[in-house]
């Protein structure tokens, strides 16, 4: 059997517009500017408190900043301008995957629970995933307790797991744990850096990433 893990922001959904309206509201809400775009969405896939920390220093308003963006981020997402869509093809490929033998699916994502909740209802993907790990299940990325917890609840080894993501932090993640990493192109850190923190691979779309995960590359 065959586990394939996804990261959710920046890998299945194309959440940016939001991510960086709700960091504004936040750094706004404590009195200090908010970063620019680039750097607003290096962070994303870090739990709220490690990507606050890399924004504003260990003696910044870390606490103050990550319940702000959690208020902000639930209010924000109500507004038609602040859509996550999936990113093309990605639907598709959960579709086609979930019904291939031998394959099953999991979520690593620094969402937190009730988000991952949220977005697997709102995409009718209840029965898609074996395992949903979240920023309130294990430390942030690329601590790789995530990894760790997902093949043990779907019962996979390393050898036969394999992690699509868009950020170091996932890549990372993936090396820690002894799992192949595969990096996409259309997210939030650019290829070359993937392909530095070990990605195997770097995919330019849903059609390339099907190709490769068919292709042994865990």
């Amino acid at each position: 059997m065959r586990l394939v893990v996804f990261d959710v922001d920046g890998t299945l959904v194309d959440s940016q517009h939001l991510i960086v309206a709700a960091q504004a509201v936040a750094f706004n809400e404590v009195g200090l500017p908010a970063p620019e775009r680039r750097i607003a969405l290096s962070v994303v896939g870090l739990s709220l408190p490690q990507a606050f920390r890399r924004l504003v220093g260990e003696d910044g308003p870390v606490a103050e900043l990550s319940e702000a963006y959690k208020n902000a981020y639930n209010r924000l997402r109500l507004d038609p301008d602040h859509e996550e869509p999936l990113f093309p093809g990605m639907g598709d490929l959960l579709d086609r995957l979930h019904a291939r033998p031998g394959v099953v699916l999991g979520i690593a994502t620094g969402k937190s629970r009730r988000g991952v909740d949220r977005l697997i209802e709102h995409y009718g993907w209840e029965d898609r995933f074996v395992t949903t790990q979240s920023a309130d299940d294990a430390p942030s990325k690329p601590d790789p307790a995530m990894l760790l917890q997902a093949m043990e609840e779907a019962g996979t080894t390393p050898d036969s797991t394999v992690m699509i993501g868009d950020t170091t932090f996932d890549i990372t993640m993936a090396v820690n744990a002894g799992v192949a990493p595969i990096g996409v192109a259309w997210g939030y850190h650019p290829p070359g850096t993937l392909l530095r923190a070990g990605a195997v691979s770097v995919v330019e779309n849903a059609l390339a990433l099907e190709g490769l995960i068919g292709g042994g590359a865990a």
